[in-house]
């Protein structure tokens, strides 16, 4: 089986591959946030942990409002799901594109979603020479007249650029007149500095053609919860979601979570404080390096391209790998290639130790 196929996350393959024990394994491939699960998380489903005895709530109404408390969107428009790739495909199934525009590169399971739903796509290729920003006019005089929806990812994976909210509502206003549904991904907005705004959530209530997807896997440190959420303010479609959805699809730790993990405000500052202070320490060390080229993120992760064509992503990963550190080989991801690497922010002296051994391989 090919790495290559595989979520950047997926340390059982890398463990079968190298036999190293995914536990030995600093994992800078996976975009989790380093100071790992809250204590508040773990210490609700401790002492609720007999709950695993019940169904949960099938319309999860305190759930709901768990998250319309941390998201300050109504209860009534907030979908929970298994993870935030279940509700990638339902939604995608409530509606049913038959021809989508997804700017890209960006996280595969969208067009792969799409083309099981026998939904035609067109990639828009974020342009290196603007580092990878989206030009929304440029976009969206690039939208075809046939268009269904729309996919992003903000900020995007794998490049970390991020569209703010006032260039969104354009998009939106363009896409509402013209009956194209927006789907936004934003998993990663939780990490983006606080004194910017590129969150869509304030557009929801306006735009009944807006559904934004966001999971707790990254922030939170819980992608073995399986739970994330979706926003949108169209009851039509919310109600064909949950026609399609299984019952019970959130178990009941998630609910249990739910409960601390959004109110945990002390967490939630530290790992904001943490990754606001290793981007900006990490970035202002790649920008000294001369044999590459470094974007600017405003996720808890970078992409940087080799501009040294004798030594590869795969060269380094394999490396790393001998040191015990994953990073993504990002050569898979569509229009990049072997000159691009992405890893993610974790503690501080992880970071320096992975700084240092990329710099020996890739400056000397």
């Amino acid at each position: 089986m090919s790495l290559i196929n595989q979520h950047g996350g997926d340390l059982d393959v890398i463990e079968r591959r190298y036999n190293i024990p995914k536990d030995k394994l600093i994992n800078f491939s996976g975009n989790v946030n380093p100071l790992g699960v809250p204590e508040s998380i773990k210490n609700a489903i401790i002492e609720n942990v007999d709950y695993i005895c019940r169904y949960p709530d099938v319309n999860y109404l305190s759930l709901r409002k768990n998250i319309s408390l941390y998201t300050n969107v109504n209860h009534e428009h907030i979908i929970p799901g298994n993870g935030a790739t279940e509700l990638i495909s339902l939604f995608i199934k409530a509606i049913s594109p038959k021809y989508t525009v997804i700017v890209s590169p960006s996280y595969s399971e969208y067009e792969k979603e799409i083309k099981l739903n026998n939904g035609k796509v067109k990639l828009f290729p974020l342009k290196e020479d603007n580092n990878f920003n989206l030009d929304i006019n440029e976009f969206i005089s690039s939208i075809p007249e046939n268009t269904n929806m729309i996919v992003l990812c903000n900020p995007n994976n794998p490049t970390g650029t991020a569209i703010n909210v006032f260039q969104l509502e354009i998009l939106l206003k363009y896409c509402f007149d013209k009956n194209i549904y927006v789907m936004i991904d934003e998993t990663y907005i939780e990490f983006t500095n606080i004194k910017k705004t590129f969150s869509a959530v304030s557009l929801i209530s306006s735009y009944k053609n807006l559904f934004i997807i966001r999971g707790t896997s990254k922030f939170f440190a819980a992608p073995g919860l399986r739970f994330g959420y979706g926003l949108c303010s169209n009851t039509e479609i919310l109600n064909k979601i949950n026609s399609f959805k299984d019952p019970w699809s959130v178990n009941i730790f998630a609910s249990i979570a739910s409960e601390v993990m959004f109110k945990d405000t002390e967490y939630i500052t530290k790992t904001r404080k943490l990754i606001s202070e290793e981007r900006e320490k990490i970035i202002t060390e790649l920008k000294q390096w001369k044999n590459i080229k470094t974007f600017e993120t405003e996720a808890n992760f970078i992409l940087i391209k080799l501009l040294n064509k004798n030594i590869t992503s795969d060269k380094i990963f394999k490396k790393l790998i001998g040191k015990k550190m994953v990073i993504r080989d990002a050569s898979n991801f569509v229009f990049l290639g072997n000159s691009y690497l992405r890893f993610c922010f974790l503690l501080p002296s992880q970071n320096k130790m992975l700084l240092q051994h990329l710099k020996a391989i890739i400056e000397n």
